[in-house]
Order: C-alpha cells, then sequence, then structure tokens
C-alpha cells in the first residue's frame, strides 16, 4: 500500500492530507508536525485570534481526520531525510518510511541580529503560544514597539490599539509596505495608523535591543532610544529549508521545485512558505510566496501530482490584510508594470490596476472598508489568469463593470 508522508502540520499540509482523499487516494497519510496543536490557521493570530485570547482556529478537528485516515503525529520533529532508504527520521528515534513525500514546512520569522534569546520582552510572532505571549502584554497603559511596517507588524499594531495598548512602529526603509504594495495605497494605511495614534517612524536604523528586567530598549544609531513593555520583531521570514538542504534537494529561495511542485528528487515535492516555484502568468519568474491561500491553492494541487498527476501551479498570487476597517486586496504582481489606470470607487475606495508594457493586466491592487473591492479585485485576478488587455479607460471608469472587459 503507497504510503504518502507529510512533513509540516500547517495550512498547506493539512489542506494536502484531506485533497489526497477527496481525489480518492486509498493509501496510508502520515502528518507530522512540530507544534503540540494540530494544524490550524495562522493569520488570526495577529488580528481577531490575538484580541480574543482564542484557541487556534484548527483547520479540522480531531474527528475528521480519524474519519479520512489520516495519522497525525504532533509535538513530532523530523531531524533528517533518509532519500536512500525513503524514510524521514524523528527527534524521538522513529523512523517513518515513504513512497511519496511531501515537505510543507513554512517559514519562520526572522531574527533580529545579536537579541537575547528567551526574553519574555522580546518576541516574534509564528505560532499560537506566541501570540498568547504577546496578548498577555496589550492592554491599556502598556506599549508595544514592532519593528517591521510590513502586513505582520501593521496589522499586529491595529489590533494593539484595539486593546488600548500604545504603538510604535519602526520601518528601516523610506515607508511602510514597501514590498509589493504601491505607495498610494501604503499611504492610506499609514495615515489610517496615525489616526489611531500609532507613531510610525521609517527610515529608523536600529543598533540593538537590549531587555532590561521590566520591558525592552531599542536603541536607534542616532543615539536615541525608545523603551516598550513588549518588543515584537516582524522583519521578514526564512523559509524553512534547512531539512531539504541537509538531504541535498536544490535550493534557491527556498526549496526549488518545477511548475508540478517536484523537487530534485521525484519522489518528494514541496509545497507553500517554503518553496520557490516558476510562474506561469511571469514568464517562469520564481517566486516564493507567504500567503495563506497559496498554502491552500498549493496544497490541493501538490494532492493531485502526489499521486500520478502532472498539473501546473496557474494561479495568480493574491494576498490580503485587515486593518482597522479597511481591507487591502492584491492580486498578481506589481514590479514591472508600464503603466497604472486608478478607479475610484463609493466610501472611498479605490483600485489600481498594473498594466505592463504590451498594455496586458499584471496586477491589481485595492483598498476600501470591508469588501468594498473584493468583488472587483476578484474580476481582475480573472483578467490576468487570462492574460487580457483591457482598455485603460475602461478600467479607469466606474461605470464600466469588469465583468463586460470578461468577454472583450
Amino acid at each position: 500500500m503507497m504510503h504518502i508522508v507529510i512533513v509540516g502540520a500547517g495550512e498547506c499540509g493539512a489542506r494536502a492530507a484531506f485533497a489526497l482523499r477527496e481525489k480518492a487516494f486509498d493509501g496510508e497519510i502520515t502528518l507530522i508536525g512540530a507544534e503540540t496543536h494540530l494544524p490550524y490557521e495562522r493569520p488570526p493570530l495577529s488580528k481577531d485570534g490575538l484580541v480574543s485570547a482564542a484557541p487556534p482556529k484548527y483547520v479540522a478537528d480531531a474527528d475528521r481526520y480519524d474519519e479520512a485516515g489520516i495519522t497525525v503525529l504532533t509535538d513530532a520533529v523530523v531531524e533528517k531525510i533518509d532519500r536512500g532508504g525513503k524514510a524521514v527520521m524523528l527527534s524521538d528515534g522513529r523512523s517513518i518510511e515513504y513512497d511519496r513525500l511531501l515537505l510543507a514546512t513554512g517559514a519562520r520569522p526572522r531574527a533580529f541580529p545579536g537579541v537575547p534569546e528567551g526574553s519574555p520582552h522580546i518576541r516574534m510572532l509564528r505560532t499560537h503560544a506566541d501570540a498568547l505571549a504577546i496578548r498577555a502584554a496589550l492592554e491599556p497603559g502598556r506599549r508595544i514597539a514592532i519593528i517591521g511596517g510590513g502586513f505582520i507588524g501593521l496589522e499586529l499594531a491595529a489590533t494593539a490599539r484595539k486593546l488600548g495598548a500604545g504603538v510604535t512602529l519602526l520601518e528601516g526603509l523610506p515607508r511602510v509596505l514597501s514590498r509589493g504594495v504601491p505607495e498610494e495605497i501604503a499611504a492610506v494605511i499609514a495615515e489610517r495608523h496615525r489616526s489611531e495614534g500609532v507613531e510610525i517612524i521609517c527610515g529608523a536604523t536600529i543598533s540593538g535591543i537590549e531587555d532590561n528586567g521590566n520591558g525592552a530598549l531599542i536603541l536607534l544609531a542616532d543615539g536615541g532610544s525608545i523603551s516598550a513593555d513588549i518588543v515584537v520583531v516582524g522583519i521578514g521570514a526564512i523559509p524553512n529549508a534547512d531539512l531539504a538542504e541537509a538531504a541535498g534537494l536544490a535550493i534557491e529561495n527556498g526549496i526549488a521545485v518545477d511548475e508540478t511542485l517536484r523537487t530534485s528528487d521525484s519522489d518528494i515535492y514541496a509545497a507553500g512558505d517554503c518553496c520557490s516555484y516558476p510562474l506561469t502568468h511571469y514568464g517562469g519568474r520564481r517566486v516564493r510566496l507567504e500567503a495563506w491561500r497559496n498554502a491552500q491553492d498549493q496544497g490541493t494541487l501538490v494532492a493531485t501530482n502526489l499521486i500520478g498527476g502532472s498539473e501546473p501551479v496557474s494561479s495568480v498570487p493574491w494576498f490580503w490584510s485587515d486593518q482597522y476597517e479597511l481591507t487591502l486586496q492584491i492580486a498578481g504582481l506589481a514590479d514591472g508594470a508600464a503603466r497604472t489606470v486608478r478607479r475610484d470607487m463609493e466610501e472611498g475606495a479605490f483600485i489600481l490596476f498594473h498594466l505592463d508594457a504590451d498594455g496586458r493586466l499584471i496586477a491589481a491592487s485595492g483598498i476600501g472598508p470591508g469588501n468594498a473591492v473584493a468583488r472587483d479585485i476578484r474580476l481582475a485576478e480573472i483578467l490576468i489568469a487570462a492574460g487580457a488587455r483591457p482598455d485603460p479607460a475602461a478600467l479607469a471608469s466606474p461605470e464600466t463593470k469588469l465583468k463586460k472587459l470578461l468577454a472583450a
């Protein structure tokens, strides 16, 4: 009987396990995770999950895994892949053989150099345990300092303000959301934070972070300092590719896979945050995406290929972030755009459509309250996938329904 082993019990790994059953795979499935929890969703950790300090939002409960015949090993660390023997070796001495192996090991937060290990006042946000520790320090009268003006840092800032904590956010670059978010939209987000009392300091150079016993102190290169009850470092993520690299698999900004998510070993696949892959809609450009929907989509797709399929990745990158009442959504990759067209909508919402030099729509970035931009971003995603070259005037006009452009 064929045995598929999945290393990494997050959104992607769990989705792949269930998708295998949905595709009528009747062999053995073993899902291995290092945390004590069953697989859970990570986006709520910086949002509603942090506000309520609720239990994790599980991908599925234990009964569903049992019903599907999926063996879940929690609190289990894989230390080595034996490619010759087609087995994974666990830290407790166990060896589990596989016919096909899926690496869905995700990514880990990038640490700030020189930060003392184990400090209760200097944290990173990746796990449910991290969220609980940060939540305990967020209440009226207390202050959090956040290093990093990306999605995680800004979402955490919005949540901290909801809980009444004072917030200082430091970003080393000239603006927040420098990676993949247009300046016009980043400016809206930054202004909304400032209106809530968040202090945003861009162009900050940090020389060190110290635990002073009752809190933490951020030392700035200009001689200044910022004190806080807790400091959270959010300066990007590193793919968990160490296991694959030690096994001799090809590495390129994560575990390198082909368009079917197969690694340099034909019996080993990788999916989600840990791998880089060629993007069909962008000329085969190799990317690594840290996004919830990408983890879901690749988990489903890789299940097909683990059992003999050869389906290529064809989805358009999609990202979202909720901050206060605003929702930011982006479809596609805007870098390389030759022209940007703005569509203004109701309630102050707007969408930026990004076209390449040939007039092809390559990305759409929108922001507004609630779901104001959701429908049009979804339609733009379909246009991007189709390689459409829509009329820029039609894109700019809110009177033109994007759905009509699909048939053009």
